[in-house]
């Protein structure tokens, strides 16, 4: 359950980030729908990043590298990708307020891509917003095998690495129930919430991050065995 209030102010990319931060965030009914309207679940998905778990042969994939790992290279690629219909969804809620929002703070810092690239094509990836030592995820898409799945080691390889307190999964889904998603009440998601805003933290920490360089999976899968 979640409720559900129709926008009656002028949205903006600052009014999305107060909206986070009280634990709200904006959809849409349909990619054709000009209107949005805000979010508050009952029971908040997030990904324990202490307790993330990759299966064994997810593990084999990252540590192969099949997938080239860029981060933030092409935002409007990603969402294109996210909104694209799909196997069993025609529709999506990512309509053209959406795009401009998210596209703007993207460029302000606040919103992260994580793609996953094969023989020069985006086949795969993530995007969320970043707030104090907080992570929002918002869409993610596969037009590969694993390629989100790969995407999304990475992203929590990076989120333990620089410091992050929480991981927002918004739901829990079939996909991100093998991870170790849960599902938190309102009252506690907002304490640990409000911890995590405190709190800052660094969306590239690696090394190879400086020259903008791809992390190879086995410095990825090192992470998540040693970062706390």
């Amino acid at each position: 359950m979640a409720r559900r209030s129709d926008l009656v102010l002028e949205i903006t990319p600052e009014l999305v980030l107060r909206a986070y931060a009280c634990g709200i965030f904006p959809m849409a009914d349909s990619a054709d729908d000009p209107n949005l309207f805000w979010v508050e679940p009952t029971d908040r998905g997030v990904l324990p990043l202490e307790r993330f778990h990759v299966p064994r042969r997810l593990a084999r994939t990252v540590r192969s590298d099949r997938f080239t790992i860029r981060i933030d290279a092409d935002f409007d690629a990603v969402i294109d990708a996210c909104a694209a219909p799909r196997p069993g969804r025609r529709s999506t809620w990512i309509n053209q307020p959406i795009r401009r929002l998210y596209g703007s703070l993207f460029y302000a810092g606040h919103v992260h891509t994580v793609e996953a690239w094969r023989d020069g094509r985006l086949v795969g990836g993530l995007y969320g917003v970043k707030l104090g030592a907080a992570f929002f995820g918002e869409s993610m898409f596969s037009f590969e095998r694993d390629a989100s799945k790969v995407a999304l080691v990475h992203l929590v390889a990076r989120l333990k690495r620089g410091g992050f307190r929480l991981l927002d999964t918004q739901f829990v889904t079939e996909h991100l129930e093998q991870f170790g998603t849960e599902e938190l009440p309102r009252e506690i998601y907002y304490e640990r919430l409000q911890a995590a805003l405190a709190g800052a933290a660094d969306f590239r920490p690696f090394p190879e991050d400086e020259a903008g360089a791809p992390v190879p999976g086995a410095a990825i899968l090192q992470a998540l065995a040693t970062a706390r």
